[in-house]
């Protein structure tokens, strides 16, 4: 059995204890298709919603668990939040379409979708017992808050797990958020060292009410983001794509814990779109089979997720630290605002917004521009990427870009020389256009994290060739909404 992949209820008496405890909370879970398109609830909802504050850990928050959050994270949109990147800035023809994740409620990131589709699962079908277990998040930052978040609504204890090198904001927020700061632990390193967190999850599983969600496994991330990021995605280029002269040429996702990169095997069965996958110069583990340290935090790595699609992937890019870092200072500091706007025609409403663009978003950008130039893409040919998080969780990154590379003195020469360097002059090396050996080859390295240290079968392990197993997939996503249907019919809250 996979992590997380129930058909129907696996133990009775944990169900019903579950029950109970919703039909005292009165919590009410949307269904994935729900969240799939939500507009629908807008009419169901009434104005109760707006009435929500985002950032509460209200269960209202669960019905804003979707990228159609408006720009107040108050209303539900048509269409998604989304920039669109044009020559001036990114130095390209093809447009660059960036979703927004900061919209998302409670902790301004996408993760918090993962987190709800790999616990809501567990608690329809009786696999998770609130009454005693705790959820314990592994995570490089953003997921584990998430879960946390998620956690606290439905009546849970949840136990972040992430490296003590991450931002400091990252902390602040999570010992706002757990119900015990013990709830925080903190594991050797920085955004490189997932195996640490491995380790640490071992350890906390020798106790049977520590249910390890492990994002990089949990089939529930994979599913939730085909299944709701990829149309969303979907519907951001229709709106981009008013006239219809453009193509989805290429969806462009870190490859963190694979879970974004599945809305990328939406956008490629339904419109033809490439796939790429971004990671860090600095650790590069799908491109050279490399190690390292790296500061693009957000995209945990050395090591392929078992939920990765590897065989569906067509090229793999590498983002250096150096360019996320001097961009976050760019985009986020006055003189290379000036400089965007005053000298390189940069529409000052676009500047205003680039704040929505964290440092995994940033890699993001930074590797579309690459394909894009790869590729040769004219202004017809879109790219489609996300931001996963905003500036919001990397201000402490800020000074400390500043202080590493100009010595604290990030002046308008400074400014023009990192978006002549980083942007302007990114350039198409460390990108590999995969062949069937080259996918062969990363999926193979995955066999020594799974099989090797977590010990999977290797007929779990090898099952995962085949594209049918990933298209199979797909039957979950009805049966979960409609156990989570009859969850809400028997818990009061239909």
């Amino acid at each position: 059995m996979f992590e997380g992949l129930h058909r129907g209820i696996v133990d009775q008496a944990t169900y019903s204890r579950t029950l109970d405890h919703f039909r005292q909370t009165g919590v009410r879970l949307p269904k994935i298709a729900e969240l799939a398109d939500p507009v629908a609830l807008r009419e169901r909802l009434g104005g109760s919603l707006k009435l929500v504050d985002p950032d509460a850990p209200d269960p209202m928050n669960l019905f804003r668990v979707h990228w159609h959050n408006g720009a107040d994270r108050r209303e539900i949109v048509d269409v998604p939040g989304h920039l669109v990147l044009p020559p001036e800035l990114t130095g390209v023809d093809a447009p660059i379409i960036v979703a927004l994740g900061n919209r998302f409620p409670m902790i301004r990131a996408h993760k918090v979708l993962a987190a709800y589709g790999c616990l809501v699962p567990r608690l329809v079908s009786g696999a998770f017992d609130l009454t005693r277990q705790r959820a314990v998040w592994p995570s490089t930052g953003n997921y584990c808050r998430g879960g946390v978040a998620i956690s606290r609504i439905l009546g849970c204890r949840g136990v972040a797990v992430l490296p003590e090198g991450m931002s400091r904001e990252r902390f602040n927020w999570l010992e706002r958020w757990v119900i015990d700061p013990q709830d925080i632990v903190r594991t050797p390193g920085s955004e490189s060292n997932v195996k640490e967190i491995y380790d640490a999850c071992r350890r906390l599983a020798r106790d049977p009410d520590n249910v390890i969600l492990n994002q990089f496994n949990e089939f529930g991330n994979y599913l939730v983001h085909r299944a709701v990021t990829g149309p969303a995605l979907h519907r951001i280029f229709d709106a981009v794509n008013d006239g219809g002269e453009l193509s989805a040429a290429a969806f462009v996702s870190a490859s963190g814990s694979a879970g974004t990169l599945a809305a990328g095997d939406y956008l490629k069965q339904q419109l033809g779109t490439r796939i790429c996958a971004v990671e860090a110069l600095e650790c590069p583990t799908l491109l050279y089979n490399g190690y390292g340290e790296h500061n693009i935090q957000g995209i945990g790595d050395k090591h392929v997720p078992f939920i990765y699609n590897a065989f569906n992937t067509d090229f793999v890019a590498a983002v250096s630290e150096a360019a996320t870092d001097n961009l976050n200072l760019l985009f986020n500091s006055d003189a290379g605002r000036h400089h965007l706007t005053a000298h390189k025609g940069v529409a000052r409403s676009l500047v205003e917004r680039l704040p929505d663009l964290g440092l995994s978003s940033i890699a993001n950008v930074i590797a579309a521009i690459k394909l894009a130039k790869y590729l040769k893409m004219g202004p017809r040919e879109a790219v489609i990427t996300v931001a996963t998080d905003g500036a919001e969780m990397y201000r402490s990154e800020v000074d400390k870009a500043a202080q590493r590379y100009f010595d604290g003195s990030f002046t308008q020469l400074s400014a023009a020389e990192v978006w002549g360097r980083y942007l302007l002059g990114t350039a198409t090396d460390h990108l590999l256009e995969l062949d069937r050996v080259a996918r062969e080859r990363i999926f193979n390295l995955g066999y020594y994290t799974w099989v090797e240290q977590q010990g999977t079968s290797l007929e779990e392990f090898n099952v995962r060739r085949d594209p049918g197993f990933w298209h199979g997939l797909n039957e979950y996503l009805p049966l979960w909404d409609e156990m989570i249907e009859q969850f809400n019919q028997r818990s009061g809250q239909a």
